[in-house]
């Protein structure tokens, strides 16, 4: 199914809409929430919840592609979801794993890993920082941190063993801390 045929029915207003992004995207969206969070039911209502948010969004917007308007759309309402369940506990997700390695780089700041995530202007710090990155470390980094890919699925993807994909990482949330020294949002 094409990106522009999804559009053009949400547009219409055409429930069949969201059927088709379901039967396209809603393997992929489920991973992405499954990965922030523990629980499969709260996977499948932040991607109901996702899917209400696109509908309300298209129209006036025209997201193409469409699969990265969505993800960010589930990576934001799992990322809700997790912090307000997990207001005073870890659990067993990506996203505590990953934010537990964020911790290094960011408690220097002065604000908890999910504050810090969240700080727009620290974001987009580092997405310059990311654009610096040399492949395959960028898409490392962005698998990791941006969908909350667990570490052994990166290294069979990019077939290696999970030590090498560690060490990318590490090094490259050193050369993180370095990149936000420099720009002053640590000392």
């Amino acid at each position: 199914m094409e990106d522009q045929r999804i559009i053009d029915l949400f547009f219409a207003r055409d429930e069949e809409a969201l059927s088709l992004i379901q039967e396209q995207y809603g393997k992929a969206l489920l991973g992405m929430a499954g990965r922030v969070l523990a629980s499969r039911e709260d996977a499948e209502e932040v991607v109901s919840d996702a899917l209400l948010d696109a509908w309300q969004a298209i129209p006036p917007h025209r997201p193409l592609p469409l699969l990265p308007f969505l993800y960010r759309i589930v990576r934001r309402r799992a990322a809700d979801r997790y912090r307000r369940e997990n207001a005073q506990k870890r659990g067993g997700s990506e996203m505590s794993l990953a934010l537990e390695e964020w911790e290094g780089s960011l408690q220097a700041a002065g604000k908890s890993p999910e504050q810090q995530w969240e700080s727009k202007a620290l974001a987009e710090a580092v997405a310059r920082f990311v654009k610096t990155l040399k492949e395959p470390a960028r898409e490392i980094f962005v698998r990791r941190y941006w969908y909350m890919e667990p570490v052994n699925e990166i290294a069979a993807h990019f077939g290696c063993n999970r030590g090498r994909v560690d060490m990318i990482l590490s090094r490259s949330r050193k050369k993180l801390l370095v990149h936000l020294k420099e720009k002053e949002w640590i000392e």
